[in-house]
């Protein structure tokens, strides 16, 4: 079956554009024109992927990202903004966005991206289903995760991230290791940054004290290390 993109964007061009495009692609594409409607049709379709504009009229795209993730929602989100500042990222990405363009952008870009994410989630029910760590727990099948026995919120993109780390245990992974795994080799505009900025906050939920990591090293010039 064809996957379901569910676009939330207010300038009418952007969006006809972007609907056109993915449905020469072969995408069953939905859109809305405002946050409070979007966020009725992620319920209501349960789209395979959401693109969300962040300036939105009636709810941001913050916002629904956040209420999104409030209801356990996993779909994943590439958010779109002409914003171009490091805070607007962090904050895009800590509400538990997988992807970030910045406006103006090549609809070639943007589509690599849907790609990259599309072929995570695919690889991403091969192979290990489950494991544990410390007090961590997760199922990559269910993509739910506990700590202490308590419900852990990850992003669909860091479980990528810690399924990685983990087939990977006790090597050192560069960011350009990541950046190739994670957002395809084709990319060409996630920085090294944006790697930094989540594996950041992979460590604030899943480790005690972020400041010293146990498990996500930073190995010196080189990448990360995970150790369980």
């Amino acid at each position: 079956m064809p996957k379901e993109i569910l676009i939330i964007e207010d300038e009418q061009g952007i969006l006809m554009s972007l609907k056109d495009e993915f449905e020469l692609q072969g995408y069953v594409v939905h859109t809305a024109k405002d946050g409070e409607r979007g966020l009725e049709l992620a319920r209501e379709r349960k789209p395979d992927l959401i693109i969300l504009d962040i300036m939105l009229p009636v709810l941001d795209g913050y916002e629904v990202c956040k209420r999104l993730r409030m209801q356990e929602d996993t779909t994943p989100i590439i958010m779109l903004t002409v914003k171009d500042k490091e805070v607007d990222k962090v904050l895009g990405l800590g509400l538990g966005a997988d992807d970030y363009v910045t406006k103006p952008f090549s609809f070639p870009e943007l589509t690599a991206r849907v790609k990259a994410i599309f072929r995570r989630t695919e690889e991403h029910v091969k192979g290990l289903t489950r494991y544990s760590f410390g007090n961590i727990e997760l199922d990559f099948e269910k993509y739910e995760a506990k700590k202490g026995g308590k419900k852990l919120d990850l992003t669909t993109l860091e479980f990528h991230m810690l399924k990685f780390f983990i087939q990977n245990k006790g090597k050192v992974i560069s960011r350009d290791g990541f950046l190739d795994r994670i957002w395809g080799e084709d990319n060409v505009s996630v920085s090294y940054r944006t790697v930094d900025t989540h594996i950041a906050n992979i460590r604030k939920k899943i480790e005690e004290d972020p400041a010293s990591p146990k498990h996500i090293l930073s190995i010196r010039s080189a990448g990360y290390k995970f150790v369980d």
